[in-house]
């Protein structure tokens, strides 16, 4: 946003107390329990206007020397960028050298929005159930299994799918940090007799409970005779060799059918990931189907029907030759080449694991495998990938794109003739570079569409996406609350705030029908989902678009986490516009049965009417049924996540101070004033009015009242320390707030 911007929002948010909102939430809201996005009615899609014209496009560029090292140090000047032949101006410049990033810097990363996610690897491990054995699998999965935990670099983002001819492609989990769902995912392949969700993630980010991930032991036990085996590996058995019973009734005819339909499918999962920012590695675990429908019969000296034919030919009978079957299928041809196009137009590489080489069968089921394994390589070969032969170490060999990818050059331009919604445009990318060095980067790009045109799962990839890299988003102004409230032994309550901009969200929104989408994840210090929860929010605003444009909407929700450190990630969104805004906050949750003097943020008092509320419904499967936290002497009140004060008020602004373990005797309050840059303001003045009586042990309430006296206006933050005398622990906490004029 532009400085020039915020004066003007921040006299529109400061209209919010002023403005007392006549309507009752019961006739502002119409469907708002639904956790998953429901597609708005075509009669309500509207382009998010100001946005389709000019936008931004990212390029990542990996510059690799012919040793096989990333090549740095090159600078802006040494690259330049074709759109369609026509050069470029680079208007944005980033070096990622992944080597300069430890993980012990991984919370510091998200939060400072270090890595955008078009410089980010994305890995997509598409298991292919159709043509592959349940015990090639199983091996598969452990590889698979064991790159996620020991090689992916912490910045890193991946995603399982499996990939079926009956049901095609399903995304299991979305691209995510979370090592230990992405292992999950990986064990079970979706198997819901191994599942224990109870709640479905919108998202995708949870295929399971969090929790510990379960090791992939032994071998599959196909015939049970191994008396040690898990009831897991053989529910899983089970649950492969059902699949693989299917494929193995197709006759030929039928075959080509069935790879016209699995490459129709992964054509339409190619365009879908084209909205993912950033170059995808997907790595398809498969045996490969028969390649002479593809490619027609190889010259085999073992082949008898390949003798025969060549028989009728030197005979002149050619119509007794089946012309498919000997040189191949031309629009199965063209149906996998249009798919292979769509994955290198979404920036897609593939990386073929040929998984039957980890069974043993006979010498003819050798040959088919030859044939399986020439279909994989020019799936890879003709994407940029490799064909791995060996799926117990395709780690090592997919090392080589760890290696090579791990300095990435970010260029940015403005496109000057974006052309229709949905064009295709081509890119190159030249660089000055050691001589024999190889460029890779994304091929081209799409014109954006409007947001209501794209299909379904695209919406999804877009909102993961921006949470799962911790990116900033900010056509949405909004503002996040969150406070860690001691609910049992080793267990915390936190109330979650979400103030979302009334004048943001109408933006290019016509329709009275309001539909907003929240959704909020919480990352613990290992990048792991540890809760989430999420709600579409409905509002009918007929006759009250004005009033909402000068207030917005406030969402109160709640997740439940055990102490130590974690991160936020909120995402609200305009189901119809598409407009977004992310924020992330970081969030310290006490280990409050240490006894350990505790004080959460202050809360400032908002009058009623500022905002149109929401609160979490107690019905749905996701709420909590916790005592709402915020009163005062059994008086609730509505807390602020950034309190708007006006410069010079004469009035005091009441505040609460909640804290845990503060000491018996008299305490006293402090405050800290702090601009935008850190440095320490004079002036504001804090004083402690009552300590009230909670009546529940450990647990202490003040109410101290705040004076902007001899601020100016603008952004701080306010930082209260509460001192003991008695043993002068000085615990504190902070909020934002702004002073306005």
């Amino acid at each position: 946003m532009s400085d020039a911007g915020k004066p003007e929002i921040a006299r529109r948010a400061f209209l919010r107390g002023r403005l007392a909102a006549a309507a009752t939430l019961a006739a502002l809201l119409i469907a708002s329990s639904a956790a998953i996005p429901q597609d708005p009615d075509p009669a309500d899609l509207r382009q998010f206007e100001g946005r389709e014209s000019v936008f931004e496009v990212q390029v990542p560029v990996n510059v690799v020397a012919r040793d096989g090292e990333a090549v740095r140090g090159l600078t802006q000047d040494d690259f330049q960028i074709l759109d369609e032949g026509k050069p470029q101006p680079i208007t944005g410049f980033r070096v990622i050298d992944l080597d300069q990033i430890s993980p012990d810097d991984r919370r510091v990363i998200e939060t400072d929005y270090g890595i955008p996610p078009a410089a980010r690897r994305h890995f997509l491990f598409l298991f292919d159930l159709s043509y592959s054995a349940p015990t090639s699998i199983a091996k598969a999965q452990r590889a698979a299994h064991a790159f996620v935990l020991e090689q992916m670099h912490p910045t890193d983002l991946a995603a399982v799918g499996i990939h079926s001819v009956e049901s095609g492609p399903q995304l299991l989990i979305t691209f995510t940090p979370d090592r230990a769902q992405l292992a999950r995912a990986i064990t079970t392949l979706g198997n819901p007799r191994l599942l224990r969700l109870a709640t479905e993630d919108p998202l995708g980010f949870l295929i399971d409970t969090p929790g510990p991930s379960p090791e992939l032991t032994s071998a599959l036990d196909v015939g049970g005779v191994n008396a040690g085996i898990t009831e897991m590996e053989r529910s899983m058995s089970s649950y492969l060799q059902v699949i693989g019973r299917e494929m193995a009734k197709s006759e030929r005819n039928f075959a080509r059918g069935q790879i016209s339909r699995w490459a129709e499918t992964l054509r339409q999962m190619a365009r879908i990931l084209s909205s993912v920012e950033g170059r995808k590695h997907l790595v398809l675990f498969s045996e490969g189907f028969d390649g002479r429908l593809l490619f027609g019969r190889q010259p085999d000296h073992f082949d008898e029907e390949m003798r025969q034919e060549t028989a009728l030919v030197e005979r002149g009978q050619i119509a007794q030759v089946d012309s498919d079957q000997r040189f191949g299928n031309t629009q199965l041809q063209t149906q996998v080449h249009q798919m292979l196009r769509e994955f290198k137009r979404a920036n897609t590489v593939i990386h073929t694991v040929d998984i039957s080489g980890l069974r043993a069968d006979s010498r003819e089921e050798d040959r088919v495998r030859v044939v399986g394994r020439d279909a994989l390589f020019y799936l890879a070969n003709d994407t940029g990938g490799r064909l791995h032969e060996d799926a117990n170490d395709f780690g090592a060999e997919l090392q080589e794109v760890l290696e090579s990818s791990t300095v990435t050059y970010l260029l940015s331009f403005q496109p000057t003739d974006p052309g229709e919604a949905g064009d295709h445009h081509r890119l190159r990318v030249r660089a000055r570079a050691p001589k024999g060095a190889q460029l890779s980067h994304r091929m081209g790009y799409y014109t954006p569409r409007p947001y209501g045109d794209l299909h379904p799962m695209e919406k999804r990839l877009l909102a993961s996406d921006l949470i799962a890299a911790a990116a900033e988003r900010d056509d949405l102004t909004m503002d996040v609350l969150a406070a860690a409230f001691r609910a049992g032994p080793n267990q915390a309550y936190i109330p979650v705030i979400v103030e979302i901009d009334g004048g943001s969200l109408l933006e290019g929104h016509e329709s009275p029908r309001l539909p907003v989408e929240i959704y909020a994840y919480v990352t613990d210090d290992k990048s792991e989902m540890r809760d989430f929860f999420s709600r579409v929010v409905t509002l009918d605003l007929n006759g009250r678009q004005d009033t909402f444009a000068n207030t917005g909407l406030k969402y109160y929700g709640s997740l439940d986490l055990e102490p130590g450190e974690y991160l936020l990630r909120v995402l609200a969104r305009n189901a119809i516009t598409g407009a977004t805004g992310v924020e992330t906050l970081a969030l310290h949750v006490p280990p409050f049965e240490s006894g350990e003097p505790t004080l959460l943020p202050p809360f400032f008092h908002e009058e009623p009417g500022s905002w149109f509320l929401v609160r979490e419904q107690p019905q749905d499967q996701y709420a909590r049924t916790t005592v709402y936290p915020f009163t005062v002497n059994g008086e609730p009140y509505v807390p602020s996540a950034v309190p708007l004060l006006a410069e010079g008020g004469e009035d005091e602004t009441e505040i609460c101070l909640v804290g845990y373990n503060l000491g018996e005797g008299d305490l006293s309050l402090q405050a800290t004033v702090l601009d935008a840059d850190g440095e320490r303001m004079e002036g504001g003045a804090l004083s402690l009015r009552e300590r009230t009586v909670t009546g529940i042990p450990g647990l202490d309430k003040l109410v101290a009242a705040f004076d902007p006296v001899d601020l100016p206006a603008g952004d701080y933050t306010l930082r209260v320390t509460v001192t003991d005398p008695a043993t002068r622990t000085r615990p504190f906490n902070s909020i934002p707030l702004r002073v306005l004029n």
